[in-house]
């Protein structure tokens, strides 16, 4: 990420941190939301008219310009160690995955049996294992990438094999904005590799939405999950009915009939 592209991502976060969108802004300066919007997506901007979004926001441009020198890389995944500890503490593990949500205290209390005491107690419990970093009025900085995912053999994954999955699939799946797919497929393996570059894409996608419409109200909002599953497979039932012979020779070219 270049520079310029730094400090457009910390100016957006000190906006949403002060509460002001788009909307507001572009009315403060006597422009159009519309125009205010493609200036943030072109990822570049004069320092002028960063000055002038700054002076608008009440946002200090000192600020902006430092935190964004002090932007480093953040991982894509957590170590296993971070990982265990997560797992020890349930509410701990729900404070995370909140945060990872772009959650704020108070609407972590508001939803969850968990006093701001606690809450708080959990923010700084994240703060020390470096999942984010804890900043005045109990608000934070994710210490880790939008690309963020958990460690495919970790404990937290193998938590969600037991038990998340069945409990996300036991839904019907037909409600507003809802879906649920099985596609067989024969493939060549760069076939396979195309569709989960696309599925990265996907969630690159999802990640966006989902920073875009953290500035309407909470109310405007509902959690979706997206869980995808690829890979070479055949459901075990089919595979007893197998022809022993061809059992093997076979396996590689007719287990892709049941890819998903």
């Amino acid at each position: 990420m270049s520079s310029p592209e730094l400090v457009l991502q910390v100016l957006r976060m000190e906006l949403r941190a002060a509460g002001v969108t788009y909307k507001v802004l572009a009315e403060r300066i006597g422009m159009s939301e519309s125009s205010m919007k493609r200036m943030f997506a072109q990822k570049d901007m004069a320092l002028s008219r960063l000055a002038l979004i700054c002076k608008a926001a009440g946002i200090a441009m000192e600020d902006v310009l430092r935190q964004a020198a002090d932007v480093t890389p953040h991982s894509d995944n957590l170590s296993l160690a971070q990982e265990r500890s997560l797992m020890a503490d349930p509410k701990l593990l729900l404070v995370a995955i909140c945060c990872l949500g772009h959650w704020t205290l108070e609407q972590i209390v508001e939803t969850y049996h968990l006093s701001e005491a606690e809450c708080v107690l959990q923010l700084v419990a994240l703060d020390r294992l470096e999942l984010i970093e804890l900043r005045p009025h109990n608000r934070y900085r994710l210490n880790v990438s939008s690309a963020f995912h958990w460690r495919p053999d970790g404990p937290v994954q193998a938590y969600f094999r037991e038990h998340v999955v069945s409990d996300f699939f036991d839904g019907r799946f037909d409600g507003h904005g809802e879906t649920v797919l099985c596609v067989p497929a024969r493939l060549s393996s760069g076939s396979a590799q195309e569709v989960v570059q696309k599925i990265q894409q996907l969630v690159a996608e999802l990640a966006r939405l989902h920073q875009d419409d953290r500035r309407l109200q909470a109310e405007e909002r509902d959690g979706f999950t997206l869980l995808l599953g690829f890979r070479s497979w055949e459901f075990s039932a089919f595979t007893a009915l197998r022809r022993q012979e061809s059992s093997a020779a076979g396996r590689v070219h007719a287990t892709a009939s049941s890819k998903k």
